[in-house]
C-alpha cells in the first residue's frame, strides 16, 4: 500500500447509500480521484468494490455481539470471512477491549497477510506493534472507547508516530484535506477519510447547520 489519502467506502444499514453497488462506485470515484486504498466493510461491499477498482483493500466486518464491546472484526468468524476475500490489509479492533488471544495468534497463524490494529490510545498500539506484529497501527478508535475520549486524534497520532517504527495510518476524524495535510506533515504514512467524502448526509448537514447561522432577512 502506498502512501497517501485511503477512502473509507461505508454505508451502514440504517444509511440511505447502504447498497454494495454503491459502494463499489464510490470506491471507483476515490480511484479516480487519486486514492491509494480503500477501506470496506462486509464480505458482499467488498466483493463488489474488487469488481470496480484495482486498489489495495483494507477490509474490516462491524459486527455487535452483546457480551464484547469491540465490533471491528471482533472475533475469528469474521477474520476468516475476510480471509477467504484475498485482500491486501485486515483490520481488527485492537483496544483493550479486543480478544488478546485472537490478536497475538494472527501473524503466527498467518505470516503472509497483512494486518492493521486499530487503536485508540499509543499504549494499545505500542502493544499491537511490538507483542502481537501488526503490520499497520491507525488511530481509528481515538475517542471512541471509554479509556480515549479525553485524547484527541492528533494527540494520539503524534505519540504514536514518535514511538513506533511500523507504519501508521492516521483514521477519525482527519475529515478536512488541511487536516489529512497535517497528519501527513506529522509522519502519518496514510489517511483514511470516511464520511467526509463518503457520507453525504453528514456533508448535506454541515452546510445546512452553517447556513442556518446565516444573518440574513
Amino acid at each position: 500500500m502506498e502512501k497517501g489519502l485511503i477512502v473509507s467506502c461505508q454505508a451502514l444499514a440504517h444509511e440511505p447509500l447502504h447498497s454494495s453497488f454503491i459502494m463499489g462506485r464510490m470506491a471507483l470515484a476515490a480511484q479516480m480521484a487519486g486514492a491509494v486504498g480503500i477501506r470496506a466493510n462486509s464480505v458482499s461491499d467488498i466483493t463488489e468494490i474488487q469488481k470496480n477498482v484495482n486498489l489495495p483493500i483494507i477490509g474490516i466486518i462491524k459486527q455487535d455481539y452483546p457480551d464484547r464491546k469491540a465490533y471491528i472484526t471482533p472475533t475469528r468468524k469474521e477474520l476468516e470471512a475476510l480471509l477467504a476475500l484475498n485482500i491486501d490489509v485486515i483490520a481488527l479492533d485492537a483496544t483493550i477491549n479486543a480478544d488478546e488471544n485472537l490478536l497475538r495468534s494472527l501473524k503466527k497463524e498467518f505470516p503472509n497477510q497483512q494486518f492493521m490494529a486499530d487503536i485508540s490510545t499509543a499504549q494499545e498500539a505500542v502493544r499491537a506493534a511490538e507483542e502481537f506484529g501488526f503490520d499497520f497501527v491507525g488511530t481509528t478508535l481515538t475517542g471512541y472507547t471509554d479509556h480515549s475520549k479525553h485524547l484527541t486524534n492528533f494527540e494520539v497520532l503524534a505519540e504514536v508516530i514518535d514511538r513506533l517504527q511500523v507504519p501508521i495510518v492516521a483514521e477519525g476524524n482527519f475529515d478536512t484535506p488541511e487536516k489529512a495535510r497535517r497528519a501527513l506533515e506529522a509522519g502519518a504514512y496514510a489517511v483514511v477519510v470516511g464520511g467526509a467524502i463518503t457520507r453525504p448526509q453528514l456533508i448535506a448537514k454541515k452546510f445546512v447547520e452553517e447556513m442556518q447561522k446565516a444573518n440574513v432577512k
